[in-house]
């Protein structure tokens, strides 16, 4: 069965026939006098039907061997970062969502983890990187907000022979456009509040893993004690978002695409960052790993900041905020948004393709270029 079909159908029908599950709201389960399961919930803090559901339907469209939900992104990884032991080495690829990237500077060391920003797009910075014990790789492929292209399949090979684990943040592809477990990853982190959601109006994040039970048996506890719980009505949303996801990842990428294309070449652009367009370093990979170019894409102004802020300024129908993966197109100035800490280069602009007609968004960011 195709995972676009499994996104609906998975999990399978109600005893009862209704086609849309339920919203299960209760915080309790009846259970027996000594504490058995009764109906195979007890709390809610532990587990809900509605999260289950989810649980069910991001394994299947993942290929996974289980998936857990939590109440964010962040929340997902930073249970999964919990996992290793004080003295674990993680290497993280240098272009890092930044609110990861200041769990690694401000809250990581305090675990005893040693954390290590590493180019992980070149091959001799990861041998020496590899040439120490490592435990856990972390990466982004598209990465945030530079849309580096990192080779999957390599990494995770290289990975394997240093006895360390990988993690993908899939946010950018999703499974839609990219499946890091069938190329050897251990691990997909999702924020769930982007694509899987798809509509701007609900938050939620989820590991999915390669492995037995006992990892999904982990990852609840942690759930469970920590508290990063997804509430039902949310998991219920980013479940009817899913059945809809491989359309509209169809339309966003085609999209993007061709604002990618247009924008190429333009007058004030430096470079226009996407992974399907032949100008990007990483290109020959993405064609290998990426069934298409996702619709994420990257523009660094000939002005520098206070040129893309100019644009910023100037759009009528991208709107400026943080995010992605929504109906609507965004626009982002990253630097300006992550504040003095930022590593984003001062004249890149984020673009989150919707789901508008592309003629519009092009002519959109073509009348900002010329205005600014």
């Amino acid at each position: 069965m195709h995972a676009e079909t499994k996104s609906i159908h998975f999990p399978t029908r109600r005893s009862n026939g209704s086609i849309a599950p339920p919203i299960e709201l209760s915080t309790t389960f009846e259970h027996g006098p000594a504490g058995e399961h009764l109906h195979g919930f007890e709390y809610i803090r532990d587990n809900n039907p509605n999260v289950s559901d989810l649980e069910s339907r991001l394994a299947a469209i993942e290929g996974a061997d289980g998936a857990v939900a939590f109440a964010s992104g962040m929340a997902a990884g930073a249970a999964l970062l919990s996992r290793l032991s004080p003295g674990a080495r993680v290497l993280f690829h240098e272009d890092l969502y930044f609110d990861f990237r200041k769990l690694a500077d401000r809250i990581l060391p305090n675990w005893g983890l040693e954390c290590e920003s590493v180019d992980l797009t070149d091959a001799t910075a990861r041998s020496r990187a590899f040439a120490k014990s490592v435990d856990l790789v972390w990466f982004e492929t598209p990465s945030n907000p530079s849309i580096d292209v990192l080779d999957i399949e390599t990494i995770c090979r290289e990975a394997r022979d240093a006895n360390a684990d990988v993690l993908v943040d899939g946010t950018f592809a999703t499974p839609v456009v990219q499946r890091p477990l069938d190329l050897g990853a251990n691990y997909v982190l999702h924020s769930l509040t982007k694509y899987m959601g798809g509509h701007s109006d609900v938050q939620g994040g989820a590991i999915a893993f390669k492995g037995d039970a006992s990892i999904a048996d982990a990852l609840k506890e942690k759930r469970r004690l920590t508290g990063g719980v997804l509430s039902p009505f949310n998991a219920w949303l980013i479940s009817r978002g899913i059945q809809t996801l491989y359309c509209r990842m169809d339309r966003h990428c085609a999209n993007a695409r061709l604002v990618a294309e247009a924008l190429d070449g333009s007058s004030g652009i430096t470079r226009v960052r996407y992974p399907y367009l032949p100008s990007h370093p990483s290109y020959d990979i993405a064609r290998k790993q990426m069934l298409s170019g996702g619709a994420m894409i990257s523009i660094e102004l000939e002005g520098g900041k206070e040129a893309a802020i100019r644009v910023a300024a100037s759009v009528k129908l991208f709107v400026n905020a943080t995010s992605l993966g929504g109906v609507e197109s965004l626009i982002e100035h990253r630097a300006s948004v992550e504040g003095p800490e930022s590593t984003t280069p001062p004249g890149l602009l984020r673009l989150s393709i919707g789901l508008e007609n592309p003629d519009d968004l092009i002519e959109d960011l073509k009348s900002a270029l010329a205005a600014a």
